[in-house]
């Protein structure tokens, strides 16, 4: 059976590793975590690219040989890795024998077929991004990539070229007949924008530099970088040698990376190269989006660079949590806060935020206060019964959604769809309320034993995303973990073994109050900046940027006085936000496109000068849907959403906890 091949890229050495370099990871990680639940052989790789000026560069800066340099570097995301929980099978560095005999003979065999040839180059280089550029690119003397823009050096000398332009009808292609190769869907045609540019033969040697990988028969030149670190995903598989190993990994299955290096060279020299040596390309190149730090770029210079590490370590002295527990509060987080592709922003508000309503109160709420009733009435045992037909069919459909989900890369759906099951539990509790006097104990021990399996099942699903936390669950549980549950047993029911003692121990998610929580975590400001709130005032229907009528100010400050009668004829409903966009034209109108419950409605709300399009996304916002359809900016919009503010929107009205979709506001 061939091995499930997933990739990270391998993360430059110039500096420690962050946030991003763990975002990336992470994601791999629970891919690998569930396919290897499903039953897969799973090869997860992921390692460190070594060479290049700015390695050279960095280890003079810091009085170091280049290879004492990495030394030090490299361990720093080992210990990262070890740290986040990273299952990799595989951490390749581009210093190792393997990679340099790889590098030189698909070198050698791409120079013996003509696809390599030496010439002379002359052209602008981006020593930050060690990216060569053409003149038509750089129109003020600075990188043209958004994320640099740092000055350029124009080189002049003898080089070697790979034939790129040669492979651009094939990669054309390649995008037209398998369009889901490259995802999302914005980055595939950023690539075909790319590629109506006009590819160029790629300069792939440096001359005058004694670190990296030398040109076969031409130790005067060394390989360029971005063609050395490309090919770590061979030397990784076992290529050059052609054996059952190799055959039984490649092509990739997966590769993951951020969107700054897909374009030039993921999508098109990796791919380029590929087709030249004659090699599979791999199934799918996923790039993903960059995170902000307080809507800032994270940057060394700005001094908001988060570590992952760091930040556990604070998040575990505010809370009293375990830093393992505090990890996984980081994982859920970083796949829960942003759909996987687009751009996120981070903020320990938010991350607090997250940590006090998904994790303390839906999840760990839920294994505390019942653990506690059945340590006080049932001397901690699992009772004999089993669990409620209705909610396990529910919860089933809930893991099957969380499947779907994982499999096309959608983590916070899959998150999303596992906090729908836990909603269901809460719900299914607090309605059946064990505990009531008037409840028998055969109706009481169905009740707990229907939210312990329940818990035990989606502490199963969660394993990928937040291995310590649910297998501490699981430990509290009784519920064996070796050998390891399959993703099966998170669907599958009537597993708790009656009789078996459930510990309650010390919450597992204690909530963060603000007396806690220090001034910074990880280098960020625990809270926003403080800034005057307005006067109490209504909730209003979105979007709304006239200026108050005599009436509506009177309203303001004196509300009148309406029936039960009226406030019944509103239409108020749970509506989940599937998409958001900006509305071409205008600086705050935002069209989203919401599920109310079997059905979608379109909404433009004015909130774009608070929100960000990809902020909105997933949130679960509540929505007047009995109003008459309205042309805003020849956008038809079905209904309007609720927000606090009187001329400008303060905040939207969200909820403390997932509901279903279309359920109706009371």
């Amino acid at each position: 059976m061939k091995r499930f091949y997933i990739t990270t890229p391998i993360y430059y050495v110039n500096d420690k590793p962050h946030i991003g370099h763990a975002y990336t990871t992470t994601a791999a990680d629970v891919l690998a975590r569930f396919k290897r639940m499903n039953g897969c052989a799973v090869l997860l790789a992921t390692g460190t690219d070594e060479h290049g000026i700015k390695v050279a560069t960095a280890a003079k800066e810091n009085n170091r040989l280049p290879h004492e340099h990495v030394d030090l570097l490299v361990e720093d995301f080992k210990s990262l890795w070890a740290d986040l929980g990273i299952s990799y099978d595989v951490f390749i560095r581009t210093t190792e024998a393997r990679h340099h005999r790889a590098t030189q003979h698909i070198f050698r065999k791409l120079l013996d077929s003509g696809d390599i040839y030496k010439g002379e180059y002359q052209g602008w280089y981006c020593l930050h991004d060690e990216t060569y550029l053409s003149p038509a690119e750089v129109l003020d003397g600075t990188c043209p990539n958004p994320e640099c823009r740092r000055p350029v050096t124009w080189l002049s000398q003898p080089s070697y070229f790979f034939r790129t332009s040669k492979y651009a009808p094939a990669l054309r292609q390649l995008l037209e007949t398998h369009p889901d190769q490259i995802r999302p869907e914005t980055r595939r045609n950023e690539v075909l924008s790319f590629l109506d540019q006009g590819l160029r033969d790629t300069c792939i040697s440096r001359s005058h530099i004694d670190w990296g990988i030398p040109v076969p028969a031409d130790e005067q030149n060394i390989i360029y970088v971005w063609f050395d670190a490309l090919m770590n995903y061979l030397t990784v598989a076992g290529y050059p040698d052609d054996d059952p190993g190799f055959r039984d990994i490649w092509p990739p299955d997966v590769q993951l990376m951020a969107k700054d290096i897909l374009r030039r060279f993921h999508a098109t020299l990796w791919q380029a190269m590929l087709m030249a040596a004659g090699l599979p390309l791999p199934k799918l190149l996923f790039a993903h989006g960059f995170w902000t730090a307080e809507r800032q770029k994270i940057s060394k210079s700005l001094g908001n660079v988060i570590d992952p590490s760091a930040l556990a370590r604070d998040l575990a002295a505010a809370s009293g949590a375990s830093p393992t527990v505090c990890i996984d509060a980081i994982r859920y987080f970083l796949l829960r806060e942003v759909p996987f592709g687009l751009d996120g922003d981070f903020s320990n508000h938010a991350l607090i935020g997250r940590f006090n309503a998904d994790l303390a109160n839906d999840l760990g709420n839920l294994l505390n206060r019942t653990a506690l009733l059945l340590t006080r009435r049932y001397s901690g045992r699992i009772p004999q019964a089993t669990s409620e037909d209705a909610v396990c069919s529910a919860l089933a459909a809930e893991v099957d959604s969380s499947a779907a989900a994982i499999e096309t890369l959608d983590f916070s759906n899959a998150l999303v769809a596992l906090w729908r099951g836990l909603a269901i539990l809460n719900r299914y509790l607090d309605q059946k309320s064990p505990w009531s006097a008037g409840r028998t104990r055969k109706e009481a021990d169905k009740v707990l034993y229907t939210v312990f399996d329940g818990l035990r099942a989606i502490s199963i699903a969660l394993l990928p995303f937040m291995p310590n936390a649910a297998s501490e669950i699981l430990r509290r549980l009784s519920v064996p973990t070796d050998p390891p549950p399959t993703w099966q047993d998170a669907r599958t029911f009537n597993r708790l073994a009656a009789g078996e003692t459930i510990s309650s121990g010390s919450p597992l998610f204690p909530r963060l109050l603000p007396d806690a929580i220090p001034a910074t975590l990880g280098n960020l400001p625990a809270a926003p900046a403080a800034r005057p709130l307005p006067a109490a005032k209504p909730a209003h229907l979105s979007p709304s940027s006239a200026p108050q009528t005599p009436q509506e100010q009177q309203m303001t400050n004196q509300p009148e006085q309406i029936t039960l009668d009226d406030f019944k004829k509103l239409d108020l409903r749970v509506a989940t936000v599937l998409q958001a966009e900006n509305v071409p034209g205008t600086d705050r109108l935002i069209r989203l496109l919401v599920d109310i419950g079997g059905a979608t409605r379109t909404l433009v709300a004015g909130i774009g000068d608070v929100y960000r399009p990809e902020d909105i996304v997933n949130k679960q916002l509540i929505v007047v849907t009995n109003l008459p359809k309205t042309m805003i900016r020849g956008v038809g919009s079905e209904g309007m959403i609720l927000a606090v503010g009187d001329k400008t929107v303060e905040a939207l009205l969200t909820l403390d906890r997932p509901a279903p979709s279309g359920a109706k506001v009371r």
